[in-house]
């Protein structure tokens, strides 16, 4: 039996493998590695984080982002955004380096046992371990907005089902959303060639503005210090606090998980969105409906803010409209551990200061615990916080189940077959 199953190999599970294994647990990674960035997001985006922003975490910071692109021969400055093809590239090359080998199958069950977890893999084998740390990312739980959902997948899909747009050429397609996602994805779309429009129900779409000098007077540095998030001392908390975070009130955190940092654009997408783009703000889709007839499409109806009906015709909607993290879409968990666990009151599971949830030795990561961490938790700069923590939380975990009779401490080294952190 491991000490630590992690199931997932993004940025999360890859940091929480990391640090498991500087540790010295008995280790198994089962998950594709950056498997949503690789695989559902389109070619020509950018990372939307500053470089400095997005390292993946070892115990001894030795493979950075920078460090990586420096061997690619590309400098990795703050203010010029990376290629998401060199941000996955660079987790594939993390994993290769900094964490025991992977096991690139799904997991489709998480089951408790006595003493600990056992995990089926998508062809049938099981893996027992006596602490799980899910970092499933975000695909789990994608939203799309209730008016679209009877529709089939031709007519509508989520801007995380598209590893590329080539299908869209020389159509018609409204994206729904005012985030990055909608307004990037909105870019590339025009950029090859599709009849695009993006509708929101903002009243205007907010854009980030370029980030300042990272060199710059100490007033301005004390008046608005760089975080992980952006400037501002608010942004300095939830990037660099979120062990602070997680003290306030239950509400609070609610509250600012669900509003701060909300949608906006990042600034260097705004001049390829606004003279290509057709967009349609203060509206909501109150119903679509597939059309008949000659062609195929979807009929939207829209309500504004003041009670106005629009409509408009298009042959694709693309939902850009996020994620949304509650314990009912963890579907990998047998009933008997998912409802058993505890819930904040936006329906995401409670975790305590250390990543566990409400069931002992079931550690999360990532979306899902941003309720009780902050908005840190949906970006890959909270990946170092959370897999410091979270394997202190695991070891505490087995130190009280060896007390408690569960079997003896775990021993330093790592599994066999696994290189260490320090491999070339």
């Amino acid at each position: 039996m491991y000490d630590l199953l992690v199931v997932g190999s993004g940025p999360y599970g890859l940091s929480i493998a990391s640090h498991a294994a500087g540790a010295g647990l008995r280790l198994r990674v089962l998950g594709r590695p950056m498997a949503s960035w690789r695989d559902h997001m389109p070619r020509g985006m950018y990372l939307k984080s500053e470089p400095w922003a997005s390292n993946l975490s070892d115990p001894d910071d030795r493979w950075r982002l920078d460090t990586y692109c420096a061997g690619q021969g590309v400098e990795a400055r703050h203010g010029q955004p990376i290629p998401l093809e060199m941000f996955a590239a660079y987790g594939q090359w993390f994993a290769r380096n900094a964490v025991p080998e992977v096991d690139e199958r799904t997991v489709t069950r998480v089951t408790p046992v006595p003493g600990g977890f056992e995990a089926v893999t998508e062809d049938g084998e099981t893996v027992r371990a006596r602490t799980v740390a899910l970092a499933v990312g975000v695909l789990p739980f994608v939203e799309i907005p209730a008016a679209l959902r009877g529709l089939g997948p031709d007519l509508v899909s989520h801007s995380s089902h598209h590893g590329d747009l080539d299908r869209f050429r020389g159509r018609d397609v409204t994206v729904i959303g005012g985030g990055q996602a909608a307004l990037e994805t909105a870019a590339l779309l025009a950029e090859q060639g599709t009849r695009v429009r993006v509708l929101a129900r903002a009243e205007q779409l907010r854009w980030n503005d370029v980030p300042p000098p990272w060199q710059r007077p100490w007033w301005r540095s004390a008046r608005a210090p760089h975080s992980g998030l952006g400037c501002g001392w608010r942004n300095w908390f939830y990037a660099e606090r979120p062990g602070l975070f997680h003290r306030l009130p239950e509400p609070t955190r609610a509250k600012i998980a669900a509003t701060a940092l909300g949608p906006a654009g990042a600034w260097w997408v705004r001049d390829r969105v606004e003279p290509a783009v057709q967009v349609l703000l203060g509206q909501e889709v109150a119903e679509a409906r597939e059309l008949t007839g000659t062609g195929s499409g979807v009929r939207l109806d829209t309500l504004t803010r003041s009670g106005e009906r629009c409509s408009l015709e298009t042959e694709h909607v693309i939902a850009a409209t996020g994620f949304r993290a509650t314990c009912d879409r963890l579907g990998l968990l047998d009933p008997r551990l998912g409802g058993s666990l505890g819930v904040w009151g936006d329906g995401s599971p409670a975790v305590g200061r250390h990543f566990e949830s409400s069931y002992p030795g079931l550690f999360l990561a990532g979306l899902v615990t941003a309720s009780g961490f902050g908005p840190a938790m949906r970006f890959v700069h909270g990946a170092t916080f959370t897999a410091e923590t979270l394997v202190r939380g695991v070891r505490r975990r087995l130190r009280a189940g060896a007390r408690a009779g569960g079997g003896p401490v775990p021993g330093q080294g790592l599994r066999e077959g696994a290189r260490s952190a320090s491999a070339g």
